[in-house]
């Protein structure tokens, strides 16, 4: 019997080119399956019957409903992605992570934290979550780290992981948790003290809030 990957890697290599129209359509409905069901409500013959595509055109796109479903939260809440062009990268890096902040608490992202914390398909889950949300969100708070010490705001030699791991191991493991509110007060809070640590002069309260 050929398996779920050969089957997925057949459909992307025949047919048609990809489709924009088409992936925003299936990201669309995935959302809509999201809200209305949670992860469970997510599967490929689902998702393209309410795109109107077909289970081919899905499989062009994304390997498995996980990553379907990571896609589909990640392109609903774009204000998650950081600015990379910003003049004032420590501002830039808390929009960000109120950003993240505000998509935890909407329902889809409160879905995906209560499919993540139950282990529900833990492997496939996990690694579309690291692959399609943290890793991108620390592939940006690291550039606009790299921006803030270029710019004389971080303190040269500065650990850029460990630093990273302080700024958004304390969001993860509330997502986790559940034990205290995931929103703009406690970011402010979070990356005030932590600028303290790692900025060349101390931004104050203040200085995230931009």
């Amino acid at each position: 019997m050929v398996n779920m990957e050969s089957q997925s890697l057949a459909a992307r290599r025949r047919g048609r080119p990809r489709s924009e129209s088409a992936r925003r359509a299936i990201l669309r409905a995935a959302r809509e399956l999201l809200d209305e069901g949670g992860l469970l409500s997510i599967t490929m013959e689902g998702v393209a019957a309410r795109a109107g595509v077909g289970k081919p055109t899905v499989y062009r796109h994304w390997s498995n409903r996980y990553e379907v479903a990571m896609a589909a939260l990640i392109e609903a809440t774009r204000a998650a992605e950081a600015p990379l062009h910003a003049d004032m990268p420590l501002q830039a890096l808390a929009e960000q992570l109120r950003a993240l902040a505000e998509l935890f608490t909407s329902p889809t992202g409160r879905n995906v934290a209560a499919m993540l914390v139950s282990g529900y398909g833990e492997t496939e889950l996990s690694k579309a979550f690291r692959l399609y949300f943290i890793e991108a969100r620390r592939d940006e708070g690291r550039a606009l780290l790299k921006r803030a010490v270029a710019a004389g705001q971080i303190r040269a030699g500065v650990d850029l992981e460990v630093a990273l791991d302080l700024i958004y191991g304390p969001i993860f493991y509330r997502l986790a948790m559940a034990h205290a509110p995931i929103d703009a007060g406690f970011v402010d809070a979070l990356l005030s003290e932590i600028f303290a640590g790692i900025a060349v002069h101390r931004p104050g309260r203040s200085g995230p809030r931009g």
